[in-house]
């Protein structure tokens, strides 16, 4: 049983996979000719343009950030925001499988919501997902306390959150930094040359020195020979090494050595020490002790340390004036760069893929470009081409607003902007004669291995060898016998090409119009053939 149930949910869940692949139509390029190939907006529904990314970057986006509707039953001016309740999940269902099939294995989604949908969201999340990649919630303040959206609102919108889910335990956050500068070691020890007594405890020669025969010394600052203070107390006792032998060997013993004893024990611990020192009760009636350690040997040479990623941020400050950012007005969920850049900070690294489905004024683009990601961001709207590439054109040539001075940007780079083009089959189910070689071998890359096919060489029928199966697609006369409607033909002359320059020991997959070579000759030679487009996953088609 699905974990959330609404009306047409059967319809949303096979939505995904009957949305018909389409081509993708290049309009232009701005900036950079090679930054543009790796920066793409789609102006289109971002349902038929993510299944259209499929075979182009399934399994490389490494950070989806995503600004759905809240379906808060209210129209702004770019976007209407009033659905039925199962509409929305109906809505968001397919599009969030998509985008799982489109994220890395090491990649993150990033979904902001308010509590409007956000539950149901989460369990959806799940569904898709898998509860076990569920990574966090950050809460963030969008407004002031003081702020009011309507007098008449009866609670006060204030926080809204972003679902973090991981794709696998492969995804791994960059976590922030703090400098390692060792603050809490800063105490020493000197003590009298000859200890008061030597004591056989846990098979170690225990230096015992009485109290004022040592001095304990706390500095200003923290330093690598430095020792740290610790107490000898709760869960310590049995964690670690340190705190066993206290509990084992040195409790109790005021008896025998008197309030305030130091002891200095060897072969203990993992510092550039060979002892450690502990201390017992100071006062009577007192139980608990200390012992002093110095820096860890894996931590000597450590500039930074790593800390929990935030759960909450107040970022209302920015949310409040960020309506012109980008020189692009956009009324009713504009999300400020800064927001953006901390959670790509985050989730990607300089050179990954960041996607946006829900582009709005693309602010999402706009901050990834300055941060020297490479990005995808889909937009239906009009405003795809009034706003979003104004904005981009603007980063483009030097943008200073938003995140600009914080990142040191100088303007550069390239984007390519893009529109749905035709669908690979056509209304009767062949393949629509605007597909190209490349446009196919995509396409059937993708279907048979679910993986983007690489470097495709638009004069050779070779694809590639995936799981030890190599791939051939005869097509618009790339190699064989050419038919007048573009297909090709498997003869026995092409076969012989394709052993003599695409020689491969193991199965074979030939796709084509259609093949002169017998079942049972193919199959002794372990190949398997597939017509076009009779074999491919697309609309089922008589081949009467």
């Amino acid at each position: 049983m699905p974990s959330l149930d609404w009306v047409n949910r059967n319809q949303a869940e096979h939505t995904a996979n009957q949305v018909p692949y389409h081509l993708l139509n290049f309009e232009s390029f701005y900036g950079s000719i090679d930054h543009s190939k790796n920066n793409l907006i789609i102006q289109g529904d971002n349902l038929q343009a993510l299944k259209a990314l499929l075979p182009l970057y399934g399994g490389q986006i490494k950070c989806v950030f995503i600004d759905p509707p809240y379906n808060t039953q209210n129209a702004f001016e770019h976007y209407d925001d009033k659905l039925e309740h199962s509409q929305w999940l109906s809505l968001l269902y397919p599009r969030l499988v998509l985008l799982h099939q489109l994220l890395a294995q090491d990649g993150f989604i990033c979904v902001h919501i308010d509590d409007k949908e956000g539950a149901y969201l989460k369990v959806m999340l799940d569904e898709i997902f898998g509860r076990q990649n569920y990574q966090n919630t950050i809460y963030l303040q969008v407004r002031y306390a003081d702020k009011t959206l309507k007098e008449d609102m009866a609670y006060h919108k204030q926080i809204e959150h972003l679902l973090i889910y991981r794709k696998s335990h492969l995804s791994k956050p960059n976590r922030p930094k703090l400098s390692a500068n060792n603050d809490k070691f800063c105490y020493s020890i000197t003590t009298n040359e000859t200890p008061s007594e030597v004591v056989l405890m846990g098979g170690k020669q225990v230096e015992v020195f009485k109290k004022g025969d040592y001095k304990i010394v706390k500095h200003d600052k923290g330093f690598n020979e430095g020792l740290k203070e610790i107490w000898a107390s709760g869960t310590i006792l049995d964690g670690n090494s340190s705190g066993r032998f206290f509990r084992d060997y040195l409790t109790g013993r005021v008896e025998q050595d008197g309030l305030g004893a130091l002891y200095r024990v060897p072969n203990i611990g993992d510092d550039i020490y060979e002892y450690r020192y502990f201390t017992g009760p100071k006062r009577a009636g007192a139980t608990k002790g200390k012992y002093y350690q110095g820096v860890p040997l894996d931590k000597l040479d450590q500039t930074h340390k790593h800390v929990p990623i935030p759960n909450f941020y107040d970022f209302a400050d920015r949310f409040g004036n960020c309506r012109n950012e980008g020189g692009v007005a956009f009324r009713g969920g504009k999300k400020p760069e800064e927001y953006i850049r901390t959670i790509l900070d985050i989730f990607s690294n300089e050179g990954d893929y960041v996607l946006d489905s829900f582009l709005g004024s693309g602010s999402t683009a706009a901050t990834a470009h300055k941060m020297r990601r490479k990005y995808i961001g889909i937009e239906i709207g009009e405003h795809a081409s009034t706003l979003v590439i104004p904005r981009l054109e603007s980063v483009v040539k030097g943008d200073t607003t938003g995140i600009s001075g914080d990142v040191n940007w100088r303007g550069g780079g390239g984007f390519s902007y893009h529109t749905l083009g035709s669908p690979v089959f056509d209304e009767q189910g062949f393949l629509h004669s605007d597909v190209k070689f490349k446009d196919l071998a995509s396409y059937i890359w993708w279907l048979e291995t679910k993986t983007p096919l690489q470097n495709i060489e638009l004069n050779t029928p070779f694809l590639g060898v995936h799981n030890e199966v190599a791939y051939y697609l005869l097509y618009n006369g790339v190699l064989g016998d050419q038919r007048p409607n573009g297909g090709n033909l498997l003869t026995p002359k092409v076969l012989k090409l394709l052993n003599e320059c695409y020689k491969h020991d193991g199965k074979r997959i030939i796709i084509g119009e259609a093949t002169r070579i017998g079942e049972a000759n193919l199959e002794a030679l372990d190949i398997e053939f597939k017509q076009i487009p009779y074999t491919l996953h697309g609309p089922q088609v008589s081949k009467d």
